[in-house]
């Protein structure tokens, strides 16, 4: 018997019966599909109201503050639709000529009322949009002017944006007046049922909509002013119309004071019996500027905008002012410093949207506590409606220092409209903005030698106080260079652009900066490499026995001297051609012409020096790969270098500072070291002398361990064996002194000398005290 594969076997097992192996289920005939579809009876899904709302109300939103945005978002299309009717309608607007939208609240009725002077509903149109789930009025009226060829951009086309509402409200009643109809009232507690009734106080709105909320227990936030305010700049801030809100403002204001008035009449009437009198009476002004003004508290309440700021991404760069651009920066950043740069474009393609992208001038103070756990503060925004400000995967998150909004009319959003749906669409948004925001820096980076051209053309009529104004992008550097050396480490398809941007510190600097586009073009003809050194700062890399020989050369050598330029380095194995060589490693080379000549005298040196290279490394053992005479130094009697491929000694340093770096594991991450020896210093050829003639002394042993000890922390390594190290300074210190031993001496002898008065006083004071406590007792 055979035995079916368990996936077979299940799949065959349908309904309690087990088919063959060879048979399969029947597929119906024509003549059976024509007779099934004419017996079949037709039936609606029904669903119960109650639960339907609410899972439409508590699972498309994330947040009970979200009902405002759709509200807002509503009165902005009714708004929209009025304004196209009135294309073509010039009587549209006769009943009310304001676009406007309106927002009040009333603590006593707890009660929150949006109001609007938009298309309004008719009855049907309550009964139709309202009354429906997911019934989208602008869907429809779009679909209704599309024949005309208008472009409409309207916002709310999902039709469940209005049940937001029930996040915060019990009951809400909506009063609508159309051109087409009288005045209704739409309301509904969000169950199974809602009423429609004719307004009782008559034509009040003129023409619009207007929205009660009558809100929950938990929602008494919303009856804020300050907090109203917020969530309308946050969200509504860039509305096209007016949004106004119903504020209360307190102030102090003087208040007559009737006894002042008895007083000033009394004091008339006494005037008057002293001009009978003949009396003069000099008034004491002084003494009435000092008595005090009576005063009092009043509230006062008035309609004030709230959506001043415009949305001037929505015009062309050419219109827009300088001035206008930082303010707006300031408005969104919440920044009162003006920004660094920036860019304002529209894109076009697969995707279309308008944006401006900033730079900050200077950093945050947190910049780096939590890089990982920052991204980019910019504003995503569909018709101007912000849809979220939290972004993670729009850009790349060395660009988190990026201020701006993002403006699109085509995003597919989720019916909630606070998330994006296509992955696809966010990375080509994403590389759009990447580009820009590296053309924004690349212009930054050149604009002070575009300043630098004019500056030498008007060099007589320019004062020598603005020639010395800080490059904007080394300003830019210091704030945020990390950032575009995270993006060398990160971004491997923008690379290339983000070398352009890097800026380094060197032996020709001076205060300043160099790029490598600069550091390549005062490169000399026969020079192959880019040279670099890195160290923990300028100061203790200057004047490193690694730069001997290149500055006897002239050449530049590049200081990284920031711990991120170790990792960042990595990933920059050339520039134009030119391949970055680390001068504290081995196999380095110039390539001029004394190269040759140098060649052959080093060949002599390593015949002349085998003696002493094979005794240093038989000593050292494992302490280095191996003992060789080399060129590079000049000076130094030796220096210590890593391989070409293994970590530098600054990079030791960083590894091992790092906060769960494992000590065990140092042995592991060493380079292995190369120790190369100055043929031209006395102290090494004198060694090698003393190694010939005296290779078993222990003098010259710890001489040669001396050389290993100095050339250890003038490389810049930590010394790895700090007892043997103190033993051998130790002994280098007694043959210095002609000392014998280092056994310690007998200690000093000290007679004692007996005190016999003190031991008397003390005898006597002993026996007072005793005696007073008897006395007492």
């Amino acid at each position: 018997m055979r035995l079916l594969w368990a996936p077979i076997a299940l799949l065959l097992a349908v309904g309690g019966g087990v088919f063959a192996q060879d048979e399969r289920p029947s597929s119906l005939t024509p003549d059976q599909e024509e007779a099934l579809s004419g017996s079949s009876e037709s039936f609606e899904f029904q669903a119960e109201v109650n639960r339907l709302m609410d899972i439409i109300i508590n699972s498309l939103y994330k947040n009970k503050d979200i009902f405002l945005r759709e509200l807002i978002s509503n009165g902005s299309d009714a708004l929209d639709k009025i304004r196209f009717l009135a294309v073509s309608d010039e009587e549209a607007l006769a009943s009310k000529k304001e676009l406007e939208i309106n927002i009040s609240f009333d603590k006593d009725a707890r009660t929150l009322t949006i109001t609007d002077s938009g298309v309004g509903m008719t009855k049907a149109d309550l009964v139709a949009n309202l009354g429906t789930v997911a019934k989208s009025g602008t869907t429809n009226f779009v679909e209704a002017m599309s024949g005309g060829g208008g472009d409409l951009s309207l916002i709310g086309q999902f039709g469940v944006g209005f049940y937001s509402v029930y996040l915060v409200a019990d009951k809400v009643r909506v009063a609508s007046k159309n051109n087409a109809d009288e005045q209704y009232i739409w309301e509904s507690t969000a169950d199974s049922s809602f009423t429609i009734a004719k307004d009782p106080r008559g034509d009040t709105l003129g023409r619009g909509t207007e929205i009660t909320l009558y809100l929950k227990e938990d929602a008494g936030e919303f009856l804020d002013q300050d907090r109203l305010d917020e969530l309308i700049k946050r969200y509504s801030e860039f509305i096209t119309f007016p949004i106004s809100l119903y504020k209360s403002k307190t102030e102090t204001v003087e208040v007559p004071d009737d006894d002042d008035d008895e007083e000033e009449a009394v004091d008339d009437e006494e005037e008057n019996d002293d001009d009978e009198d003949d009396l003069e009476v000099e008034d004491d002004e002084d003494d009435e500027d000092d008595e005090e003004v009576k005063t009092e508290t009043v509230t006062t309440w008035a309609w004030e905008r709230v959506n001043t700021q415009a949305a001037i991404w929505s015009r062309d760069s050419k219109e827009v002012e300088e001035n206008e651009y930082k303010d707006f920066y300031k408005s969104i950043s919440k920044d009162f410093r003006d920004p660094a740069t920036w860019i304002h474009f529209r894109a076009e393609g697969e995707v279309e949207f308008k944006s401006i992208l900033y730079i900050p001038s200077e950093a945050p103070y947190d910049m780096y506590d939590n890089y990982y756990q920052k991204s980019a503060q910019l504003r995503l925004y569909v018709r101007k409606v912000l849809i979220t400000d939290e972004f993670e995967d729009l850009v790349p998150r060395y660009l988190n220092f990026l201020r701006g909004v993002v403006d699109s009319d085509d995003l597919p959003l989720n019916v909630s409209r606070e998330t994006l749906q296509q992955h696809k669409v966010l990375k080509v948004m994403g590389k759009k903005l990447v580009r820009k925001a590296l053309e924004m820096l690349r212009k930054l980076a050149s604009s002070k030698e575009e300043d630098d051209d004019e500056s030498d053309a008007e060099k007589d009529e320019e004062d020598d106080d603005e020639d010395k104004d800080e490059d904007p992008y080394i300003k830019f550097w210091r704030a945020f260079g990390k950032n575009i050396k995270l993006g060398i480490i990160e971004d491997a398809p923008n690379r290339s652009k983000l070398q352009k941007l890097l800026r380094f510190k060197s032996n020709k600097s001076g205060e300043g900066f160099v790029s490598l586009e600069e550091y390549v073009e005062r490169m000399p003809d026969w020079q192959k490499s880019i040279y670099y050194i890195s160290g923990e700062s300028v100061e203790g890399v200057e004047n490193s026995p690694f730069l001997e020989k290149l500055k006897k050369k002239d050449l530049e050598v590049l200081y990284l001297v920031d711990p991120i330029d170790e990792y960042a380095i990595q990933h920059v194995t050339e520039y134009d051609g030119k391949k970055l060589q680390s001068v504290t490693k081995e196999g380095l080379s110039f390539g001029d012409s004394s190269e040759k000549i140098e060649k052959r005298r080093l060949d002599v040196y390593k015949e002349t020096y085998q003696p002493l290279t094979s005794y240093l490394k038989k000593l050292y053992e494992a302490k280095v790969s191996k003992v060789v005479v080399s060129p590079r130094v000049e000076t130094t009697p030796c220096i210590l270098v890593t391989s070409q491929y293994g970590n530098s000694a600054n990079m030791e340093r960083i590894m091992r500072s790092q906060a769960f770096s494992d000590p065990s594991r140092s042995k592991y991450m060493a380079s292995q070291k190369t120790m190369e020896i100055n043929p031209r210093h006395p102290l090494i050829s004198e060694l090698n002398r003393k190694v010939e003639a005296e290779p078993d002394s222990e003098e010259v042993a710890d001489v040669a361990w001396l050389l290993y000890d100095t050339a250890l922390l003038q490389s810049g390594f930590d010394q790895d064996d700090v007892d043997a190290f103190a033993v051998r300074m130790y002994r280098t210190m007694k043959g210095a002194l002609n000392l014998e031993s280092l056994e310690l001496e007998d200690e000093i002898e000290v007679e004692e000398e007996e005190d016999e008065e003190g031991e008397e006083e003390e005898a006597d004071y002993e026996e007072e005290v005793e005696g007073g406590g008897s006395d007492e007792l």
